[in-house]
């Protein structure tokens, strides 16, 4: 097991807890495990790595470095865990959806290039109501929504989604466009309407013909702390 993310799940396997279980154990965010999981984050240190291990009864420097014993005695070795095909950890693939001006349907490519896929484990889909096979990441691509989406961000959108709800963010195709906007209802119109400050360089704009919803942004992964 030559990564980070490879060990973690095995252990995780081995002990039969789930990425909830690590996430409410180390008191960080579900998002963060799926970052170590996923391969986004490399590598695990300080009181997180101490306390994951105290938690998973492992070794810190086998899981840190895959070096010396697991710590493991009472678990024989196994193969190494698929994280994209394994049915308990569903990943939700990164895409760039392809859209066209005035047409509601999308087509989605995968994105090779933009890093590994995001794993979730089965429990955190079912608490959300959430259909793996329906979710997509895509990146961020600009500022209109900071500070709470900023660019290179990623969002999962649930394609599933698509009516709109007041003051809920979600990915729409503006005139063959892929803009991340949030819905806000005034005067029985529904408007685009970005987060930033700068409303001269991100005025809101109307919702009507031509415009349509993809899905609702359900979770973010950034890189900013």
């Amino acid at each position: 097991m030559n990564t980070f993310a490879l060990r973690l799940a095995y252990v995780l396997n081995a002990r039969g807890k789930t990425p909830a279980d690590l996430s409410r154990s180390l008191k960080v965010s579900e998002s963060a495990v799926s970052q170590w999981l996923g391969g986004e984050t490399k590598s695990m240190r300080g009181n997180n790595l101490i306390s994951a291990c105290l938690f998973l009864n492992c070794e810190p420097q086998w899981l840190s470095s895959g070096k010396g014993q697991t710590g493991l005695d009472v678990i024989a070795e196994s193969k190494e865990i698929n994280l994209i095909n394994n049915p308990d950890y569903p990943a939700i693939r990164r895409v760039r959806f392809k859209l066209s001006a005035g047409a509601s349907g999308f087509a989605v490519e995968y994105d090779q290039g933009e890093g590994v896929p995001m794993v979730f484990g089965c429990d955190w889909y079912a608490k959300r109501g959430l259909t793996p096979d329906k979710l997509f990441a895509v990146s961020v691509s600009n500022g209109s929504m900071e500070p709470g989406l900023h660019h290179g961000d990623t969002v999962v959108v649930n394609t599933e989604c698509i009516d709109p709800k007041d003051g809920h963010v979600f990915a729409v195709n503006y005139e063959g466009e892929l803009v991340i906007k949030r819905m806000i209802r005034d005067a029985g119109d529904w408007w685009l309407s970005s987060d930033n400050l700068d409303q001269r360089r991100y005025p809101r704009k109307l919702c009507g013909e031509g415009v349509f919803l993809i899905g609702e942004i359900v979770q973010k992964q950034s890189e900013r702390i």
